[in-house]
């Protein structure tokens, strides 16, 4: 059976840029030791980045989060240093959640970046929408969500939607 890791939005943004946060710098190392068991096993491996352009203020998201970020091209659109691994595919991705999933094959998908609250959960529950008979599952110690108490309330969502959190 294969499996695929999906990267959410591990971009320097959300890690130490202007939405970057303690939480997000911490688990740095779990998602790096993640990334490396999936690749030495030859594992599909797939990131998002958040992306944004330059009117992102204009948009619905600049007015509800009005902190500029991800804008496509600059340093904090880019993955995290280190993070990514030749071969993989990046999808950019405009909004919270990917909408074409459907054209991949998942056999078995597990989820870790960025925020947990925000687009982990928002990509967990699309590929479990389409994909209701696979695993999907979430490492919570490769995740971090706008504050902790937001994390802890995504992953307990997850849980009720029969996303696996490990």
């Amino acid at each position: 059976m294969s499996k695929t890791l999906i990267v959410i939005d591990m971009q320097k943004d959300f890690v130490d840029g202007s939405l970057g946060t303690a939480e997000a710098v911490a688990i740095l190392e779990n998602v790096k030791k993640k990334i490396e068991e999936y690749k030495q096993r030859g594992d599909e491996i797939i990131f998002t980045r958040d992306t944004h352009g330059e009117d992102y203020m204009n948009s619905n998201e600049g007015k509800h989060l009005p902190v500029v970020h991800c804008v496509e091209g600059t340093p904090g659109w880019e993955i995290y240093g280190g993070l990514y691994t030749e071969g993989s595919d990046i999808i950019n991705k405009p909004s919270f959640g990917y909408t074409g999933w459907g054209d991949y094959s998942f056999e078995e998908v597990e989820l870790i970046g960025l925020c947990t609250d925000i687009c982990v959960i928002s990509n967990a529950l699309i590929i479990k929408a389409l994909f209701p008979e696979i695993r999907v599952s979430v490492d919570s110690s490769c995740c971090a969500g706008v504050t902790p108490a937001k994390h802890e309330a995504a992953l307990e969502t997850m849980r009720s939607c029969q996303v696996e959190v490990l």
